[in-house]
């Protein structure tokens, strides 16, 4: 997951491949909450892993629901229906709808002493049509706060059901989610009846609710979509065992992506026709647009048809969240696209409308807007701008949003936050790059003479920019020391025998440690021996050309750092930034005095100087890829800047590089 404030996203040519998507969050917060009100032990298979889940998992905890983690699968002991203590607790909710509004009925149908909380977000979100809801019920409920919005205090309730109990449905919802799923706890000698007030939003969510409720022992008979009735004296009974589907909300990117990408189209593994999501009508509305789709039991194969898309006015009620991705899809369309109904994206994460329309605006495009509308233009070759996008802190604006990479024009689109899919989809932009074409990758190079500091500056701007990073110099370390344990001598006479090592090199990046297959080598090759073997090698032409293609294969989607001595001159001569960095001899030496006696071993500075002053010497005069500037390069010498300073320094040059 990219955790920089930031992420640039390259053109995009295309895109092309098979994804396996996450569980549902709809459904795995669901199930994460019916297991724990069940008696005996839940395996829930297939868990989506993201921050709501987390957020749910942890409030079980608190209840003293055992939980037990083994990678997707989740062992919930229940709870039988009834607390197992009575102490007062605080729940922080963040801002997880699918746990605040569940587990605010449930707990207030159980009762104790409870305070749910979450971020600022959440206590703008709505809340008070649940709470008037059950009140009526005899709930006890305070707000904290703002009337009708979190933080709550919960207490013991007085349950009475004498009439049937209101609430309305035109807002979320998630509040008759709540108010089904809590109320199975209620159950007693007589039914328990839900009349919906208003229209219903998003009636696919309750479909979803009622099929997991089923699976769980309870049936509801439905009367149209305004009453709703639990069965006295049912029961809470566990399935044993429990698979949550892959979340069609998050198939809807790569179901746009197949849709927009000529060639063979994307394949969606985790979700097919056949799912309980409502979200999977989304690929009617892609259809519709022009999207070619075979569909199978799990699976999804897209393709792109009609170009440009066709747009279209829709009803996006029933696809609320998916919805939002034919906003995007609208860009690429011969005619504007109408989404109508979707009042419930006001009242989202954040104000989904207002976000889309803002966001899209600053992309070029012509964007209209109304209480529970949006109307998006398409936007034609020429005409797209760069631009940084900000998410909200909403995972769906940040995954619509990358779309816009792949504009006719080459722009590259910044992506703010993209941390915020953890909520639903931790990897998203690690499973896009893997089946995104980009038009170029961009390549970041830092040469320059040992001890300069290229190092530690290209892994900070790396990480400062969520890049990959290249230490084209630990893959010379690394040669020479397989050479060595092969028993290599490292020089002429083994030039073949080490280069053929050399393309096979089985060597990996993680962090700051370096492995050479199953084996941490980080600390072996970076001690002075190691460096000295490196440069021994590195004079070498075979082995040289050897690692060419290994260190092209380090320039992947987002982008890549990459320093070492002949980046931009040899290895990746198009670089659009390339930075000689170096700093005084005496400088050098003196810093790498002090690497050395930090490592607890002896040091002496002058011979240092002088090993160091004859590198320089050996590495300028090689007749293979000699140390030198790039002829385009920028000049940075460090010799009286810290590494923040060169770190700030390099990034204004790149941000200047972009806004070319």
């Amino acid at each position: 997951m990219y955790k920089t404030p930031f992420l640039d996203l390259p053109a995009l040519s295309s895109a092309a491949g098979e994804v396996t998507l996450p569980g549902s969050k709809s459904i795995s917060n669901r199930v994460l909450l019916l297991a724990a009100l069940c008696q005996g032990t839940t395996v829930v298979r297939d868990l989506l892993d993201s921050d709501d889940t987390r957020v749910m998992l942890q409030a079980l905890r608190q209840l003293g629901c055992g939980v037990l983690v083994e990678g997707t699968s989740v062992t919930v002991s229940g709870l039988g229906g009834r607390l197992a203590h009575s102490q007062a607790i605080e729940f922080f909710m963040g801002n997880a709808g699918t746990v605040m509004r569940p587990l605010t009925a449930a707990l207030a149908v159980l009762g104790g002493d409870f305070i749910l909380k979450g971020v600022p977000r959440m206590h703008e979100r709505p809340i008070g049509d649940l709470v008037d809801a059950l009140r009526a019920l005899g709930c006890r409920i305070d707000y904290l706060g703002q009337e009708g919005y979190p933080p709550l205090r919960i207490g013991t309730p007085q349950i009475r059901i004498d009439a049937p109990i209101p609430v309305r449905g035109d807002v979320s919802s998630q509040f008759l989610t709540a108010l089904l799923m809590a109320l199975p706890l209620a159950a007693g000698q007589q039914d328990i009846t839900i009349e919906v007030v208003g229209e219903l939003i998003s009636k696919p969510y309750i479909d979803i609710t009622l099929n997991l409720l089923q699976r769980f022992g309870i049936e509801v008979r439905r009367e149209a979509w305004s009453r709703f009735t639990i069965a006295a004296g049912c029961r809470y009974q566990s399935p044993g065992e429990i698979h949550v589907e892959a979340d069609a909300s998050s198939a809807s990117y790569f179901i746009a992506l197949g849709a927009l990408s000529a060639g063979p189209g994307m394949r969606v593994l985790g979700v097919g026709a056949d799912s309980i999501q409502g979200d999977i009508r989304f690929v009617e509305a892609a259809q519709a647009m022009g999207a070619e789709v075979e569909s199978g039991p799990n699976w999804l194969h897209i393709r792109r048809g009609a170009w440009p898309l066709r747009g279209l006015t829709l009803n996006g009620n029933h696809i609320p969240d998916a919805a939002m991705t034919l906003a995007i899809m609208a860009l690429y369309a011969d005619a504007p696209t109408t989404l109508t109904d979707i009042g419930s994206w006001r009242v989202k994460e954040t104000d989904r409308i207002a976000a889309m329309a803002t966001e899209c605006r600053k992309l070029g495009a012509t964007v209209e807007e109304g209480p529970d509308w949006i109307r998006v233009h398409p936007l034609p070759t020429g005409q797209w701008r760069r631009a940084s996008i900000h998410t909200y802190d909403d995972h769906r604006v940040a995954m619509c949003f990358s779309l816009a990479a792949l504009n006719p024009d080459g722009v590259m689109v910044r992506i703010e936050d993209p941390a915020c899919v953890a909520k639903t989809f931790p990897d998203y932009f690690e499973t896009l790059f893997e089946v995104a074409r980009p038009l170029d990758v961009p390549v970041i190079c830092i040469d320059g003479p040992t001890a300069s500091g290229k190092g530690t500056l290209a892994s900070r701007v790396a990480a400062a920019l969520g890049y990959h990073y290249l230490d084209s110099g630990a893959l010379y370390r690394v040669t020479a020391h397989a050479a060595v344990q092969a028993g290599l001598a490292l020089d002429a006479a083994n030039e073949k025998n080490i280069a053929e090592l050399a393309r096979q090199l089985p060597v990996r990046f993680e962090g700051d440690r370096i492995w050479l297959a199953d084996l941490d080598v980080t600390d072996e090759i970076r001690s002075e021996a190691g460096g000295m073997r490196a440069s021994l090698v590195s004079a070498l032409p075979a082995v040289r050309e050897a690692l060419v293609d290994l260190q092209h294969s380090f320039a992947r989607l987002p982008g890549l750092v990459a320093d070492g001595r002949d980046m931009g001159t040899v290895i990746f001569p198009a670089s659009p930034l390339k930075v000689y960095l170096t700093a005084s001899a005496e400088t050098r030496a003196q810093r790498r005095h002090a690497q050395v006696l930090q490592r607890g071993q002896a040091a002496d500075y002058s011979a240092l100087l002088a090993d160091l002053q004859a590198r320089d010497a050996r590495d300028i005069q090689r007749s293979a890829a000699p140390l030198r500037a790039a002829a385009d390069a920028l000049d940075l010498d460090n010799t009286g800047l810290s590494i923040d300073d060169s770190v700030n320094q390099l990034l204004a040059w790149w941000e200047e590089r972009l806004q070319r």
